[in-house]
């Protein structure tokens, strides 16, 4: 129930003591009298008692359209990310993760041609539907070379992504490097490295969009992403 109403609603009893102390202090007050005016009291609290339901369920009803239509935007800019740049999109338990098609050279750490466009919708599609949620930049490396050296290579991807997403307008204060190196456990292809071309799918990045206590839920994902 709307809290205007409810303290209106206590706001009018005092009216209603003092109509019941004037029984006491008029003798010409008659108990029909009385109960007349009570009715009409009353009849009046119940008037603005339905109204103020009916106004919360108007605004009720319209937050909620809003919320549809804003999910529907979503899942239609989700599927055409993941239809024009081959991107998938999964559902983790309080965020979305984008293994999106942004890969590096050989030793490389700088963001390619190809790979600017889909950062660039991506952060277009974060900044309008997560404005104030953390964004991870997870970086990969092949396994040639060291563990420790691929470790530090695959920070330096991700803080290359990171400085193109801010270069893009989003706030750097809410976009984290981290690096998971030659971890053979996220590894596209098992053991494939350089040089030259080979190994490739495994020197990129990933991103994660951390949406826990957004109005946007899980629900948003995408029809057929996984």
């Amino acid at each position: 129930m709307d809290t205007s109403i409810r303290w209106s609603n206590l706001l009018r009893l005092p009216l209603v003591f003092a109509l019941l102390a004037s029984v006491g202090a008029c003798a010409h007050v008659s108990q029909k009298d009385l109960d007349s005016r009570l009715e009409t009291l009353r009849g009046d609290l119940v008037g603005q008692i339905a109204d103020g339901d009916q106004r919360t369920a108007a605004e009720l009803g319209l937050r909620m359209d809003q919320s549809d239509a804003r999910i529907a935007a979503l899942r239609a800019d989700l599927n055409t990310l993941e239809q024009d740049f081959d991107m998938k999109v999964a559902q983790l338990e309080d965020a979305l993760r984008f293994d999106v098609p942004v890969y590096f050279g050989f030793d490389k750490a700088e963001v390619q041609a190809t790979g600017r466009e889909v950062l660039a919708r991506f952060g277009q599609v974060a900044n309008k539907y997560y404005p104030d949620a953390q964004i991870t930049v997870e970086g990969f490396a092949d396994p040639s070379g060291s563990a420790e050296y691929n470790l530090a290579l695959g920070l330096r991807r991700a803080d290359a992504v990171k400085s193109f997403l801010v270069a893009q307008g989003m706030s750097a204060e809410r976009i984290k490097s981290v690096s998971y190196g030659e971890d053979a456990r996220r590894l596209v292809a098992d053991g494939a490295h350089g040089p030259g071309s080979a190994g490739w799918e495994n020197r990129r990045v990933v991103l994660v969009i951390d949406h826990a206590g957004s109005m946007t839920s899980a629900a948003i994902v995408a029809e057929g992403s996984r």
